[in-house]
Protein backbone atom coordinates (compact mmCIF):
# COMPACT_ATOMS: atom_id res chain seq x y z
CA UNK A 1 0.00 0.00 0.00
CA UNK A 2 1.79 3.51 -1.05
CA UNK A 3 1.73 6.06 1.52
CA UNK A 4 -0.16 9.39 0.43
CA UNK A 5 2.24 12.37 0.57
CA UNK A 6 1.88 14.72 3.47
CA UNK A 7 1.32 17.43 1.56
CA UNK A 8 -2.29 15.91 0.63
CA UNK A 9 -2.92 14.60 4.12
CA UNK A 10 -2.46 18.10 5.76
CA UNK A 11 -5.16 19.55 3.13
CA UNK A 12 -7.96 17.68 5.49
CA UNK A 13 -10.31 20.39 6.28
CA UNK A 14 -10.83 19.03 9.95
CA UNK A 15 -6.60 19.69 10.42
CA UNK A 16 -6.73 23.33 8.89
CA UNK A 17 -9.35 24.31 10.76
CA UNK A 18 -7.60 23.27 14.11
CA UNK A 19 -4.05 24.21 12.63
CA UNK A 20 -5.62 27.68 12.00
CA UNK A 21 -6.90 28.02 15.31
CA UNK A 22 -3.32 27.29 17.01
CA UNK A 23 -1.67 30.17 15.24
CA UNK A 24 -0.18 33.20 17.26
CA UNK A 25 -1.49 30.97 20.35
CA UNK A 26 0.75 29.19 21.68
CA UNK A 27 3.04 31.95 24.04
CA UNK A 28 -0.27 31.89 26.00
CA UNK A 29 -1.93 28.90 25.76
CA UNK A 30 0.12 25.74 25.08
CA UNK A 31 -1.46 23.46 27.78
CA UNK A 32 -4.79 24.38 25.72
CA UNK A 33 -3.27 24.18 22.80
CA UNK A 34 -1.91 20.16 23.55
CA UNK A 35 -5.64 19.50 24.47
CA UNK A 36 -6.96 20.46 21.26
CA UNK A 37 -4.08 18.22 19.35
CA UNK A 38 -4.99 15.16 21.69
CA UNK A 39 -8.39 15.66 21.11
CA UNK A 40 -8.14 15.97 17.68
CA UNK A 41 -5.23 12.37 17.74
CA UNK A 42 -7.96 10.63 20.10
CA UNK A 43 -6.39 7.80 21.90
CA UNK A 44 -2.81 7.42 20.19
CA UNK A 45 -2.98 3.63 20.03
CA UNK A 46 -6.37 3.70 17.84
CA UNK A 47 -5.48 6.58 15.91
CA UNK A 48 -5.21 6.21 11.96
CA UNK A 49 -1.86 6.54 11.14
CA UNK A 50 -2.49 9.48 8.45
CA UNK A 51 -3.08 11.49 11.44
CA UNK A 52 -0.46 10.69 13.28
CA UNK A 53 2.09 11.59 10.47
CA UNK A 54 -0.08 15.01 9.97
CA UNK A 55 0.98 15.48 13.66
CA UNK A 56 4.59 14.54 13.56
CA UNK A 57 4.85 16.83 10.31
CA UNK A 58 3.05 19.56 12.67
CA UNK A 59 5.51 19.25 15.62
CA UNK A 60 8.53 18.89 13.71
CA UNK A 61 7.63 21.79 11.82
CA UNK A 62 10.19 25.14 12.09
CA UNK A 63 8.08 26.55 15.38
CA UNK A 64 9.02 23.84 17.15
CA UNK A 65 12.22 22.55 15.68
CA UNK A 66 13.91 25.89 16.61
CA UNK A 67 12.65 26.24 20.45
CA UNK A 68 10.10 29.06 19.24
CA UNK A 69 7.75 26.80 20.33
CA UNK A 70 8.53 25.04 23.63
CA UNK A 71 6.77 23.29 26.39
CA UNK A 72 7.17 19.59 28.11
CA UNK A 73 4.19 18.45 27.20
CA UNK A 74 4.70 19.19 23.25
CA UNK A 75 8.11 17.30 23.83
CA UNK A 76 5.72 14.23 25.47
CA UNK A 77 3.17 14.57 22.64
CA UNK A 78 5.78 14.01 19.93
CA UNK A 79 7.47 11.03 21.74
CA UNK A 80 4.00 9.54 21.94
CA UNK A 81 3.33 9.57 18.53
CA UNK A 82 7.01 8.83 17.42
CA UNK A 83 6.41 5.48 19.58
CA UNK A 84 3.27 4.50 17.99
CA UNK A 85 4.66 4.92 14.55
CA UNK A 86 7.60 2.93 15.32
CA UNK A 87 4.86 0.51 16.84
CA UNK A 88 2.95 -0.51 14.25
CA UNK A 89 6.12 -0.05 11.67
CA UNK A 90 7.38 -2.67 13.58
CA UNK A 91 4.18 -5.08 13.99
CA UNK A 92 3.89 -4.44 9.77
CA UNK A 93 7.64 -5.64 9.23
CA UNK A 94 6.83 -8.16 11.79
CA UNK A 95 3.57 -9.91 9.88
CA UNK A 96 5.32 -9.33 6.30
CA UNK A 97 8.39 -11.79 7.83
CA UNK A 98 5.11 -14.22 9.05
CA UNK A 99 3.37 -14.73 5.72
Amino acid sequence: MEKIPIRELVKRQDWQDLRSSLVGTWKDNPKDNIKKLRSWLGPIRNTPEEKLRIMMNYLTGTGFRTGRITHKEISKLRGEISAELKRRKYITQTDKKNI
